[in-house]
């Protein structure tokens, strides 16, 4: 109710009411005034634009946080159920995990690259959780068998998948610390260059 008394919406109709009121005073509407206050106050308060939406940006930092606790826990819980998975697999988790791991522990640069951070943000709660989660969902005698029509186990598309996963991370990585390496190569040239003359 507070928010609506200073939105636009209320301050055109109250213009409107006003215009109404205006009109009363000067003769031009007799005793039905009040009626006309309120039809210009609702006229007004319906024909106003709506407020604007104002995204509240979620912390960086604390999202960045948060985003590695869960990375954590996963890494953690796969860990827990090392015997479950496919050889490799463990390490596989760990390495992409330490990946965007580094990645996150930069929020500045994840807040300034929207589309960075999505990707970032997608790998490390959609993505990586979601081949891990699926595949330990399955009974582990299942998981490990290869199936009648020749297709690979589930425990083989795991591997695959994790392997796409990392190539990816690795990918984004690569984006993200190009800059640093153009600035070491440059400072390297600049070292050579100093030196010999």
């Amino acid at each position: 109710m507070i928010r609506y008394l200073g939105s636009t919406k209320n301050l055109v109709g109250c213009v409107g009411g006003l215009v109404g009121l205006a009109l009363y005073l000067t003769g031009v509407v007799g005793p039905v005034w009040p009626l006309v206050v309120v039809a210009l106050y609702a006229v007004g308060a319906l024909l106003a634009p709506p407020e604007r939406v104002r995204l509240v940006p979620v912390d960086a930092v604390t999202e960045a946080g948060r985003v590695r606790a869960e990375l954590d826990a996963l890494v953690a819980s796969v860990r827990d159920r090392a015997s479950r998975m496919p050889e490799s697999t463990v390490d596989s988790v760990h390495r992409i995990a330490a990946i965007l791991a580094d990645l996150l522990a930069e929020p500045a640069r994840l807040a300034a690259d929207p589309e960075l951070r999505h990707t970032v943000l997608r790998l490390a709660r959609t993505d990586l959780p979601l081949s891990v989660q699926t595949y330990l969902n399955l009974p582990w005698w299942f998981a490990v068998k290869r199936r009648s029509t020749g297709e690979p186990s589930a425990g083989e598309e795991l591997v695959a998948q994790l392997d796409l996963l990392e190539t990816e991370a690795h990918r984004v990585a690569e984006q993200v610390y190009a800059r640093d390496v153009t600035r070491q190569a440059d400072h390297t040239r600049y070292l050579r260059e100093r030196d010999e003359r």
